[in-house]
């Protein structure tokens, strides 16, 4: 079978948040259970246009996870894109659908009128950065929290 990129959609709660989590535990972060609860219904709530997700399957079985934030911005008219979390289990890496996700997201943006989408990643994540590195631009920016 090959592969196919989707909605999120309610039937997905649970590998979605395995998949979450470990996507979280890569970045040694964790959260709190109502955060799940909530994001997941923001997520596959249709009502909802701002936050975003696509599940990758694999030979019918749900292998990676992208989600997606339209938002304002002051230099620009349109809306752009803030792609979050990316995640693909590390069974099937190196197959193309780290990529594919981005395309989908890609594509949903462009559908959307939002042609700029951006994501930020640690620079520790070498694996990654290499795919990063063909499909979108390095820009000079450091990210700054409270």
């Amino acid at each position: 079978m090959p592969l196919n990129i989707r909605p999120l959609v309610a039937d997905d709660r649970v590998v979605w948040g395995q998949m979450w989590r470990d996507y979280l535990s890569f970045y040694d972060t964790a959260i709190a259970p109502e955060i799940y609860e909530t994001t997941f219904a923001r997520l596959i709530n249709p009502t909802n246009r701002v936050q975003n997700a696509r599940v990758a399957e694999l030979d019918g079985a749900a292998v990676g996870i992208v989600h997606y934030i339209y938002h304002a911005h002051n230099w620009r008219t349109e809306d752009v894109c803030y792609l979050q979390d990316l995640y693909v289990k590390d069974t099937v890496r190196g197959q193309g659908i780290g990529r594919a996700l981005i395309e989908a997201v890609y594509a949903a943006a462009d559908a959307n009128g939002t042609p700029n989408v951006y994501w930020m990643t640690q620079d520790f994540n070498e694996n990654a950065r290499v795919l990063y590195d063909r499909i979108g631009t390095l820009t000079p920016f450091i990210k700054y929290s409270r």
